[in-house]
């Protein structure tokens, strides 16, 4: 099982202090054993390949993972990056292919491309930038995209310093891209009592994407949610607006359900993603509750969890605890 913590948005944080968070956030991460950390990207934050290196040199294992967006470079450039951060740090990074983003962000950048072909487009795309890191023969591809001819990357990559890869399974046709390009599919995971596990369809390893408080009670973690995320009227229509301009169907699968909170009877709640505050649902609940429901994300075969952005060190130490007694459970 790997767990990936997730880096601060450059938007969210004052840039005098922004690099002392991400080291901050990455050290906390590294210390709570974690695998990686995802590192966002997008027409309104910082680079995330200047925030990689930032954490690659202020930790000694911690893995980010950078998202790539094949509207910002081609792939010899993220191959060219990859294997720059191998030879200079001996250290392995993991990518997580973006066949989307905000709509008026691609429409910016001249890119009109509809939401399957876009998945087909970064398949391509994936598998130069695989080639170019594995393959010591120079790479030739006539695509329907992408066209290189005779392109050898130098300096080679270690073997055991090949990136990993995930990429959204939310849909059919991110699940076929998973397959397509051996990447871990990322989803949104359902509350358990509807959640089907991991689709048939799928080639290789599945993961979910989910922020988790919990407690020794009910109270004090619906109390620690409430504090961190309250009703915001200006970021529920934020994400109304944001919806609408979204072909994202995992948007819309999380938008369509009910919001929850301490009065239901589930700790799934979203609260937090229909106010605009994260992309992704949270349990909220005792140990017990939410260990019981991270071990049935693993009964269900999800092999690797993406946390939401740390709150603090004693948030991870928190969160530390519930996977400690999930793994219990679910071996048991």
């Amino acid at each position: 099982m790997k767990i990936f913590s997730t880096c601060p948005q450059s938007k969210d944080v004052d840039s005098t202090i922004y690099r002392d968070r991400v080291i901050e956030v990455a050290k906390w991460s590294e210390r709570f054993g974690c695998e990686g950390i995802l590192v966002y990207t997008d027409n309104g934050i910082v680079d995330p390949w200047e925030v990689a290196q930032i954490v690659v040199e202020n930790t000694e294992t911690l893995s980010p993972l950078v998202a790539v967006q094949p509207a910002y470079m081609h792939p010899y450039t993220v191959a060219k990056k990859l294997s720059t951060f191998a030879y200079l740090y001996g250290r392995r990074l993991w990518i997580n292919m973006v066949a989307g983003g905000f709509v008026n962000d691609l429409l910016a950048l001249g890119d009109e491309t509809p939401h399957d072909e876009r998945y087909d487009r970064l398949v391509e795309y994936t598998l130069i930038v695989r080639q170019l890191l594995q393959n010591a023969e120079p790479v030739t591809v006539d695509g329907k995209y992408y066209t290189v001819k005779n392109l050898k990357m130098a300096p080679p990559i270690r073997e055991d310093l090949v990136p990993g890869v995930t990429i959204s399974g939310s849909s059919d046709a991110g699940m076929a891209a998973a397959a397509a390009i051996d990447a871990v599919a990322i989803r949104y995971p359902k509350p358990p009592d509807e959640e089907s596990g991991v689709p048939e369809e799928a080639q290789g390893p599945v993961g979910v994407r989910v922020g988790i408080i919990a407690r020794e009670t009910n109270e004090e973690a619906w109390q620690v949610a409430l504090a961190r995320f309250p009703e915001d009227r200006k970021g529920q229509l934020t994400h109304q607006m944001a919806m609408k301009s979204s072909d994202s169907l995992w948007h819309k699968q999380l938008s369509e359900r009910p919001e929850g909170g301490p009065q239901a009877a589930s700790p799934y709640w979203l609260g937090p993603f229909h106010n605009y505050k994260t992309f992704c649902p949270y349990l909220v609940g005792t140990y017990d509750e939410v260990s019981n429901l991270i071990a049935s994300y693993i009964g269900f075969g999800f092999e690797t969890f993406i946390l939401d952005i740390p709150d603090s060190i004693e948030e991870l130490e928190h969160i530390s605890k519930v996977f400690d007694q999930a793994r219990v459970v679910a071996t048991a």
